[in-house]
């Protein structure tokens, strides 16, 4: 379980350094990354933001031990 949440956690990085570079400069990383232009998707970009919703939701049960003061997370 320990790799599955340090990959959702890279995931999860990966889409908030996403959100930082569209709030401060415009730029959407993943849509560049795949060949799309600023908003539109295709079946690879698609595909990464589903990835990284998922390991989101992966990393709740984490969040939750860590807000409730539990160790080994």
């Amino acid at each position: 379980m320990r790799y599955v949440n340090a990959l959702a956690l890279l995931l999860v990085i990966v889409g908030a350094v996403n959100w930082l570079l569209v709030g401060i400069a415009g730029f959407d990383l993943v849509a560049a990354l795949t060949g799309s232009s600023f908003g539109e998707t295709n079946t690879i970009s698609t595909i990464i933001y589903v990835l990284v919703g998922i390991a989101g939701v992966i990393l709740l049960p984490v969040l939750g031990r860590w807000v409730m003061g539990s160790e080994g997370a």
